[in-house]
């Protein structure tokens, strides 16, 4: 399989590159708006989606058709890190969690796939993905009113704002629930794009970054640095995302008919998305996971060579050293992002709602109930332990919360050896996505 990929990567032709490049549009919406919400350049965003998405595809063999990019799981760790840390630390703690990826694919390896239910089953996960939605939904809505995303600065008129971040809104919605095709995959950036026009004619759009800025540059990456307080407060919010990895890796084998959890392995997957990670932060770039839209673009236009992820990954590159595209995207009022967020991050805790609801998670069950309400109120109610060395609080403290409570409280249910509920809820979701 490794000799033929690689023979179709030498005798490629135009239709391939093409096929690369709708891929990255695919997931180009997601992948940049990340790093615009956290401070950090999407220019780089866009070299270590590149990079990492090679690094995947050469530890699994050039096996599965799978683009990695920005994960939006760490953009309230990010935010808080950076402000307490700095962006340096920020990195070094980001190569740590990407280590933790690591780490669980040993522990995949040695004790086979269902060790990741055992630790971390339906009850644990459902709530822990919520809370990364829910714990955004304040930040949306300050911009989605002009304001930066604590709430303390007011950017724009509110009125404007509204009125921008609503357009932007009702985009995303309505082409989410109503286009077909391609476009159907493109909410996020059909938001941007329309929200943009919108507060362009509303003269909220300031183009003096792009003449300043030349044509093509080396992207501003940033190097690592240890701080054992941003690693020690990092490395538990990789928690969610390995789970959502795992559901990825189902739903592409559930869409090309194969199953990647035994070839090339979920300890391989998981090895290579830890690897991707530590890579883009040693770049100075966001953390990198699997996407799901670019498995919705597989599964509509039956691209399942591998090696269009190569050529997505080489056009991602190739325009990280485009400046002044970077220049652009960094032009996009706040109010247009805020618009789009609502939808996005009520996206994400929906997801989390529907992985207790198909898992068949029973509430009725007082230890459950337990874990899901701690989690919940711990996350929404802004719940931190510890000092100013080491604060965890957020997805962080969750995702340590959630494990501990499962693990310690009593009258669990028989728990199976394989991933079979987690290959249940991603099936449903996948059929109701066809």
């Amino acid at each position: 399989m490794v000799q033929s990929n690689t023979q179709s990567l030498g005798n490629f032709n135009w239709k391939m590159i093409l096929a690369g490049a709708q891929m990255l549009f695919v997931a180009f919406g997601a992948l940049v708006l990340m790093p615009l919400l956290t401070g950090l350049d999407p220019n780089v965003a866009l070299f270590t989606a590149g990079i990492g998405t090679l690094l995947f595809h050469l530890v699994t063999g050039l096996n599965i058709p799978i683009f990695l990019a920005s994960s939006f799981v760490f953009i309230a760790p990010i935010s808080y890190s950076t402000q307490t840390w700095g962006v340096p630390a920020t990195m070094g703690a980001l190569m740590g969690a990407g280590g933790v990826y690591m780490l669980l694919a040993l522990l995949v390896k040695l004790k086979g796939p269902g060790i990741i239910h055992r630790i971390m089953p339906p009850v644990v996960t459902g709530p822990v993905i919520m809370i990364i939605g829910l714990g955004l939904a304040p930040m949306a809505v300050n911009m989605a009113m002009g304001k930066t995303g604590d709430g303390a600065v007011e950017l724009f008129p509110y009125v404007d704002s509204i009125i921008v971040s609503m357009i932007a809104l009702l985009t995303t919605l309505l082409v989410s629930v109503f286009a077909h095709g391609i476009f159907r995959l493109l909410p996020i950036l059909s938001g941007v794009f329309v929200g943009y026009l919108a507060a362009w004619g509303m003269g909220m759009v300031d183009w003096s970054v792009i003449n300043e800025t030349p044509m093509v540059s080396v992207p501003s990456f940033v190097m690592p640095e240890f701080n054992w307080q941003a690693l020690l407060f990092m490395i538990p919010v990789a928690i969610a995302p390995a789970i959502e990895h795992v559901g990825d890796v189902i739903a592409i084998g559930n869409v090309t008919g194969k199953d990647y959890i035994r070839k090339p392995g979920l300890h391989r997957t998981l090895f290579g998305d830890g690897l991707a990670t530590s890579a883009a932060a040693l770049f100075g770039g966001p953390p990198n996971t699997t996407y799901s839209e670019v498995t919705g673009a597989v599964m509509l236009t039956r691209a399942f060579n591998p090696v269009v992820m190569l050529w997505a990954a080489a056009v991602a590159i190739t325009l990280a050293f485009v400046a002044k595209f970077g220049a652009l995207l960094q032009t996009i009022p706040v109010p247009v992002m805020g618009g789009i967020m609502i939808l996005l991050f009520g996206s994400i805790a929906s997801v989390g709602l529907n992985t207790l609801i198909k898992a068949h998670v029973d509430l009725g069950k007082q230890r459950n109930l337990v874990i899901v309400a701690t989690v919940l109120v711990f996350g929404i109610g802004g719940m931190a332990l510890g000092n100013g060395d080491l604060n965890l609080q957020g997805v962080s403290l969750c995702g340590i919360v959630a494990i501990i409570l499962n693990l310690v409280l009593p009258g669990a249910d028989p728990l199976p050896g394989d991933l079979h509920e987690e290959e249940e809820v991603v099936d449903d979701i996948v059929e109701h996505s066809r």
